[in-house]
């Protein structure tokens, strides 16, 4: 089962260089970033069945890693 990527770059390719200075000098950014990325793993291992996880478990994390996209969105525009 392919799935698919959910890098902040790979979402918003228009903000590459934008993502990288932030990452590199603002550390809110950087957490946010970080805790985005350890989601995105957590349910890409769920996806392709390396971990299992109940299914509302599961949600929640895709729900959690939504919200940090949308507030990491915010800073990228701000």
């Amino acid at each position: 089962m392919l799935t698919e990527k959910h890098t902040l770059v790979h979402e918003f390719p228009e903000f590459h260089d934008r993502i990288h200075e932030l990452k590199m000098n603002n550390a809110h950014f950087s957490k946010l970033l970080n805790e985005h990325d350890e989601l995105s793993r957590v349910i890409h291992r769920a996806e392709i069945e390396v971990e299992v996880h109940a299914d509302d478990y599961l949600e929640t994390l895709k729900k959690q890693r939504l919200a940090l996209k949308d507030e990491l969105f915010q800073i990228l525009h701000g």
